[in-house]
């Protein structure tokens, strides 16, 4: 059996939809609250809160917060790169890095993130490790959900706690 590497994993997903469109779900405020997010708030370097379709750009920063969480519950980073086709890449708190890349294989279109720079503690592997790949695994999911079937799997209802998909 292969030992696991806790600094990193990678998950991927089909997507019947254009990689441009799964690119825009990542770099865009509408996008990336289409399925992952309650709210999303990506700021250019000057300050300026970018529009709602707007891409972000590298260096940008960002705010986030989820359904189901309150809003104490605020994540705070950086994108580190991105090129406005198929490649988004940004920090994530203690959690590491993540790098989302949209590409064909097959002929099908592929969602990937790998997350990486995890802590190798009880916390990262944990917390990070097993926490994240868990929370990505759902997304991804409701990412293709969202992208094929106009269904939202999220519970958007506050007060309902312990849920799979918060």
């Amino acid at each position: 059996m292969e030992e696991i590497n806790w600094g990193r994993f990678v998950v991927r997903i089909d997507v019947n939809a254009s990689p441009k469109a799964l690119y825009a779900a990542w770099a865009t405020r509408a996008g990336i609250e289409s399925w992952f997010l309650r709210l999303s708030e990506y700021k250019a370097a000057d300050g300026t809160i970018r529009a709602k379709n707007e891409p972000v750009q590298k260096g940008d920063t960002y705010k986030w917060m989820w359904h189901g969480w309150p809003d104490e519950t605020v994540e705070y980073g950086t994108i580190l790169d991105c090129n406005d086709k198929d490649f988004f890449r940004f920090s994530f708190g203690k959690a590491g890095n993540c790098t989302v890349r949209v590409y064909k294989e097959q002929g099908e279109t592929i969602v990937e993130i790998m997350q990486e720079d995890i802590p190798n503690d009880e916390t990262g592997k944990h917390t990070w490790h097993v926490g994240c790949k868990t929370g990505w695994t759902y997304y991804l999911t409701n990412l293709k959900s969202v992208y094929q079937a106009g269904t939202d799997l999220r519970n958007k209802k506050d007060g309902i706690g312990q849920l799979l998909n918060i």
